[in-house]
């Protein structure tokens, strides 16, 4: 089927007081692995690709970015695709000729002023050129930045690190974005699910803010905090490590078990299984209704 388009996949969603889960692909094996779990689960399903992804392919975004929408006009569920962690204005331009629908505008390492003004000026060519666009305020930490170095994680209670809901409302109001992504104690790249998510916080910021909120960091959440992240207003839930996280537990076990195996198929299918079954798991926490 046509790609979907992730705003209309969230509006959907948080019409029923439930999230869209977003699934950042790395590789083909990633690709096939988001979509065969979200058919296994029967429901839609976004596929990211950030500019980290694009930076391991050698800098190219077409190759992925193909194969990711060819895997998604195929699949028997809607399937969107979007852009992530967007820095650079020249990979934010390649987006629409890549066949994106959505973009995620990365600011968030700047200072608030010059977050907003590279924001607004993101969206306003964003929907130009009939781009949704997603942006950041606060810090969720454990991202690279435009050097390649990687931002450790905030500690949940450090000042600034927390999404400010005047802020946020301001923030929104000026920028013209379609989606905030918000820092409530969640953090990028964690490969155990130990965060605890500030709730009270998510609360003032859905009931203060009229666009839908993304949850960044998702991996290191558990089940029962993305559920009641998703209550409380979170309309579109990021995971990427978990992903990660699966195949290369299933790699590691398949190549323990058969040393002399040198066939890539062998391995790559576990660990896409794996990553499969990720997948159709936590699309059942966070699809909510």
């Amino acid at each position: 089927m046509p790609l979907a388009a992730t705003g209309t996949l969230v509006a959907r969603a948080t019409a029923r007081r439930g999230a869209v889960a977003a699934f950042n692909v790395i590789t083909l094996e990633h690709v096939e692995a988001v979509v065969a779990g979200a058919e296994a689960a029967d429901a839609p399903v976004i596929l990211q690709i950030s500019e980290n992804a694009v930076r391991y392919r050698y800098g190219r975004l077409l190759p992925l970015a193909r194969a990711a929408a060819a895997a998604a006009e195929g699949a028997r569920v809607d399937v969107a695709l979007h852009l992530d962690h967007v820095q650079s204005d020249d990979l934010l331009r390649q987006a629409v000729d890549a066949g994106f629908g959505s973009v995620m505008y990365d600011a968030a390492r700047l200072s608030y002023d010059e977050n907003l003004a590279a924001t607004r000026a993101a969206a306003d060519w964003g929907h130009a050129n009939g781009l949704w666009v997603e942006a950041e305020l606060g810090e969720v930490g454990g991202k690279a930045g435009r050097d390649g170095r990687v931002r450790p994680p905030l500690d949940a209670h450090a000042p600034g690190a927390r999404t400010d809901p005047g802020e946020a409302r301001a923030f929104v109001a000026d920028s013209g974005v379609d989606a905030l992504a918000v820092a409530i104690g969640s953090s990028h790249a964690m490969t155990t699910r130990t965060a605890s998510l500030d709730h009270d916080l998510l609360k003032r910021l859905a009931d203060g803010l009229d666009v839908p909120l993304v949850l960044h960091g998702s991996s290191g959440v558990p089940d029962d905090e993305l559920t009641a992240a998703v209550r409380g207003g979170i309309g579109k839930v990021n995971i990427g490590t978990a992903l990660n996280v699966a195949m290369t537990a299933a790699i590691r076990e398949f190549l323990a078990a058969h040393p002399d195996a040198v066939d890539s198929r062998k391995y790559l299918t576990v660990g896409r299984e794996a990553m499969a079954r990720t997948v159709r798991e936590l699309i059942a926490v966070v699809r909510g209704g």
